[in-house]
């Protein structure tokens, strides 16, 4: 746990109640704070009290008394429309922040130079940290990971020279966080997403902009400049004279890092260096992995770590479940948990990685369908389609051999003699449903979990090392 000492003393109301914020509850307390503990879910109240907070509805207090209101992330802040704890907090002038903003306080009162790489994105930020945390761990860091990822920030181990925080941050988190300053700062891409909570995309570009311009004196502001507005992003920093790293996938670049033919190069000056490469890195497959990639190398880098102990941490990596991930192999058929392919565009990343596919589809569908993948149908060899958009996908692929399989279990078991039977050198057995799971499953995890079952108790299966 990081004790949150800047409170020290003063009253702090807690609103949210989940899991980040009953770790803030417990970090406020261990530093010396009082603390007012809320929520709109009884049940999260009942549970702070039977973990020894003072409980109240916020409605019916004094905010005189509150020297902030730290709030979850996913809380509305400010659209649709702020949560009316917020409007409470507003008008008797007590500031809002999140769990982030208070560890942030905290490094900088106690260990201002300690290592803090926090990293964004619409898409990528998950295998991004998990990948950078990897890396520092390999390089002998004490390596903290947490954040909107896994464990929640306060519930770490404080900030201390030698040891590094790596830490994913969403839009709702960064906008929590006023003072975020961190040593390295990454921001992969931004594309249309979560429009509800900020109103309009450039608010949401905005927003993700505040990480990386906030990066400390002396830290490296790393940006994908892919998308127009990580270009622009770039562009406005570099005038406002931060150490900016540019990253590409898709065009070489004279100053910067991006990825040709499988590796990732540097480029300064007219000079040109070779800094890794990903060929025969399963876990890192895909264009979309290869900037998540690049931008770890370029964190790792911006922290003095060598390139041997780069490439042989990229070789390591062993992925993320869920996301691409290679959960066994037959002969010469690989199987791959993609379940957190949850919508077109993420199965998108996955079918453009392999070309001969036996491709598992399907759960609860959402707008759009697969119309958007007709480009990587010549890829799919097979299609078996479960859940609801069974019969949707159906009429979609047309005239793409595939069969409605309706269940996971029978569609892994008709896809894995299909694709060995086919005599393929690399066949692949995708799970990328291209839909959310609330059909079928609870949760795209409990999904791929089943999938990782099923497959690995087929006769003959062997886990990829």
């Amino acid at each position: 746990m990081i004790p949150v000492t800047s409170f020290a003393g003063k009253t702090v109301a807690v609103f949210g109640l989940g899991g980040s914020g009953l770790a803030s509850c417990h970090a406020l307390k261990a530093g010396g704070a009082e603390v007012i503990a809320a929520d709109d879910s009884a049940e999260n109240v009942a549970k702070a009290a039977q973990a020894g907070f003072i409980t109240a509805d916020l409605r019916n207090v004094s905010w005189g008394n509150f020297a902030a209101l730290v709030l979850a992330p996913g809380v509305p802040l400010t659209h649709p429309v702020p949560h009316w704890s917020v409007l409470k907090a507003r008008e008797a002038g007590v500031e809002v922040i999140g769990d982030i903003e208070l560890f942030c306080r905290e490094r900088r009162r106690h260990a201002p130079n300690a290592p803090f790489v926090a990293i964004t994105g619409t898409n990528g930020k998950s295998t991004t940290t998990a990948l950078i945390a990897h890396l520092t761990k390999v390089a002998g860091y004490d390596t903290q990971m947490g954040g909107n990822i896994g464990t929640a920030i306060l519930s770490l181990e404080p900030p201390r020279m030698g040891r590094v925080h790596v830490i994913e941050m969403s839009s709702y988190q960064i906008d929590l966080t006023p003072s975020l300053d961190g040593s390295v700062g990454i921001l992969l891409n931004v594309s249309e997403d979560h429009i509800d909570r900020h109103g309009t995309i450039a608010h949401y570009a905005a927003v993700k902009e505040r990480l990386v311009a906030g990066v400390q004196a002396g830290g490296t502001s790393i940006i994908g400049v892919d998308d127009g507005y990580c270009r622009d992003i770039a562009d406005r920093l570099d005038r406002a004279g931060k150490n900016v790293v540019r990253i590409s996938v898709r065009n070489p670049l004279a100053s910067g890092i991006h990825v040709e033919h499988g590796t990732i190069v540097r480029t300064s000056g007219g000079a040109r260096s070779e800094i890794a490469t990903l060929g025969g890195i399963g876990s890192l497959r895909g264009l979309h992995n290869a900037q998540n990639a690049a931008c770890a190398a370029a964190a790792a880098l911006a922290m003095g770590i060598s390139l041997d102990v780069l490439q042989d941490g990229l070789r390591s990596f062993p992925g993320l479940a869920h996301r691409m991930e290679q959960v066994g192999c037959r002969g010469n058929v690989l199987f791959v948990n993609d379940s957190k392919g949850t919508n077109a565009d993420a199965t998108a990343h996955a079918l453009s990685s392999f070309a001969d596919i036996f491709w598992i589809a399907g759960g609860k569908p959402k707008a759009g369908g697969i119309t958007g993948l007709a480009g990587f149908f010549p890829r799919i060899r097979k299609a078996y389609l479960i859940g609801e958009a069974a019969q949707e996908f159906s009429g979609t692929l047309g005239s793409v051999a595939h069969e409605i399989s309706q269940t996971l279990d029978v569609a892994v078991e008709h896809a894995a003699r299909d694709a060995e039977a086919s005599g393929l050198t690399d066949a692949v057995v995708l799970l990328s449903p291209a839909c959310a799971s609330f059909d079928q499953y609870r949760n795209f995890e409990i999904r791929g979990t089943r999938f990782r079952e099923l497959v690995q108790a087929l006769p003959g299966v062997k886990r990829v090392v």
